[in-house]
């Protein structure tokens, strides 16, 4: 397990990486013509898979630890991303 903050740079990304990805898998969705609701939880799934491997990846030996808190981020910033998508459509 990570010994990390709430805060910091690498929360801010986890955030916003999250979110873009939420917004993008969201829009892919729509461009193979699924529903609104397929496309909002296309694009929170798509963006969680990215967050969860990472945490997958930084888990092994030589990473930093698996962070209950970077996921929290990921999942903060996924919502906002398909929000924010949903409100421009």
């Amino acid at each position: 397990m990570a010994q990390d903050n709430w805060t910091g740079r690498d929360k801010a990304e986890h955030y916003f990486s999250s979110a873009l990805l939420a917004a993008a898998g969201s829009e892919i969705s729509q461009h193979q013509h699924q529903s609104r609701a397929q496309n909002l939880r296309f694009g929170f799934l798509f963006s969680l898979s990215f967050g969860a491997g990472k945490e997958l990846y930084d888990s092994r030996s030589a990473g930093s630890g698996w962070s209950w808190k970077d996921l929290s981020w990921d999942i903060a910033g996924a919502a906002s991303g398909i929000a924010l998508w949903n409100l421009s459509h």
